[in-house]
C-alpha cells in the first residue's frame, strides 16, 4: 500500500531542511520527499508500510515541532487494455512480506501494587 504523508514542521533554513530530508530518507519504505506549502513547512513522505507515528516522533525530537496533518493511500492509476482478470492480480498482490511486529509492543503489563510490610516484634537492639 503506497501512502502520502504530510507532516508541518517549523525549518527556518535550508540546512534545517536538508537534516529533515536525511532524517526522514532513512526511514524504511520512503521513496519519495519533498517540501511544500506555502512557505514550505510540511514535509510530503510517499513510500509503502512507513510507520507515520514514528517519522513524526523523530521529527520532533530534532526539531521540537511536528505535527502529522494527514496520512492518505495513493492509488496509481494503470491502463486497464481490456484485460478483466487485472482486478483479481492485484488482491493477490496485496499479500507482501512485512517484517514481523515488535513483540513487545502489544503486551500488557498490570500495574505495579506495593504493601509495606512492618515486624509485629521489632528488635530491641539497635546495633547490629
Amino acid at each position: 500500500m503506497k501512502q502520502k504523508i504530510v507532516i508541518r514542521m517549523h525549518v527556518e533554513d535550508g540546512k534545517c531542511r536538508s537534516k529533515a530530508l536525511k532524517i526522514a530518507a532513512v526511514c524504511q519504505g520512503v521513496q519519495s520527499l519533498a517540501f511544500e506549502g506555502e512557505t514550505s513547512d510540511q514535509l510530503v513522505v510517499t513510500g509503502e508500510g512507513i510507520d507515520a507515528v514514528f517519522l513524526t516522533n523523530r521529527m520532533r525530537k530534532k526539531f521540537s515541532y511536528a505535527t502529522l496533518l494527514s496520512v492518505e493511500e495513493v492509488k496509481e492509476e494503470k491502463d486497464e487494455g481490456g484485460q478483466d482478470g487485472g482486478e483479481e492480480e492485484d488482491e493477490t498482490e496485496t499479500n507482501e512480506n512485512y517484517p514481523p511486529p515488535c513483540p513487545m509492543c502489544g503486551t500488557y503489563h498490570s500495574p505495579m501494587y506495593h504493601h509495606v510490610v512492618y515486624d509485629p516484634y521489632p528488635n530491641s537492639c539497635s546495633i547490629l
